[in-house]
């Protein structure tokens, strides 16, 4: 299991936005023909309030990739390693070599999971050889100190592995990723460290699915897409991921919806272009 998830943290790649929130071709032609500001601002207005969008840049502004040249979804930035937008971004992690994000999170957290048990199963094959040789029971040749290598480097491993499990469990428990423990992400009423938080039991649902059997094992159960998230002041009613996604279509959605509305009709909506 060791393995199977240091493998499926490795070679799963992180996902990407989907082309309904990628400029087309049209509009990506208006937009770098357009000189003025104000006319760029509003033509990226008009795309982002057909979009599930309900997070701004710290600034208050609409996110929007120049790399990528799309606006960037709910809990989505841009990895400057992996040279991509990345769904649900946690962090670029180099000891996996890949971005931890929606697509391979629950196979990041199993592998911690495992990497424990794996340093308190050597710990434990040790200990008895680590016992002998303090009471003088073993032979004086270079085995004594594969014995003590082997011990303290598996306990070691273990408590630093200890605590960043323990990080990243509190922080599912509070459905926040690493960067948004360090930067609130920011709403229509600003910052807000619990606006995707709906408590604990959902939270875990959402990292690691509603069939409790597979758990613990490798294989992707997450919920939803990683383009939209259940938020904690929103009803189910007006929340786009328990609603029909049909409303999200390739038609680019109802124009209807009441946070375009405020977004249209919002003088303090603004464009930040984003690295």
């Amino acid at each position: 299991m060791f393995c199977w998830t240091y493998w499926k943290a490795i070679f799963t790649p992180p996902s990407t936005p989907c082309k309904k929130f990628h400029l087309s071709f049209s509009d990506k032609e208006r937009y770098e023909m357009e000189d003025r500001p104000d006319a760029q601002k509003q033509i990226l207005i008009d795309i982002a309030k057909k979009l599930p969008i309900f997070t701004r840049a710290q600034s208050g502004a609409i996110r929007f990739c120049d790399r990528c040249q799309l606006i960037k979804p709910d809990r989505c930035h841009h990895c400057s390693v992996c040279e991509t937008c990345v769904l649900k971004m946690d962090h670029h992690c180099p000891w996996v070599n890949n971005c931890v994000g929606f697509s391979n999170y629950k196979f990041f957290l199993l592998f911690l999971s495992y990497s424990m048990l794996y340093c308190v199963f050597i710990a434990a094959s040790v200990f008895q050889y680590f016992l002998k040789f303090w009471v003088g029971e073993l032979p004086n040749d270079h085995a004594k100190f594969h014995v003590l290598f082997l011990l303290f480097v598996a306990l070691m491993f273990f408590v630093s592995l200890m605590f960043l499990f323990g990080y990243h469990c509190w922080l599912v428990a509070k459905n926040r990723s690493t960067l948004e423990a360090f930067s609130a992400p920011v709403f229509h009423n600003g910052p807000d460290r619990n606006g995707f938080n709906v408590g604990v039991r959902k939270n875990l649902i959402q990292v690691f699915g509603e069939d409790k059997r597979l758990w613990l094992f490798p294989v992707f159960t997450s919920q939803g897409d990683g383009h939209y998230f259940p938020l904690r002041t929103l009803c189910e009613s007006q929340n786009p991921l328990l609603a029909s996604e049909g409303r999200w279509g390739e038609d680019g959605g109802s124009d209807d919806d009441s946070t375009d509305g405020e977004m249209e009709h919002d003088p303090s909506v603004t464009i930040d272009i984003e690295s």
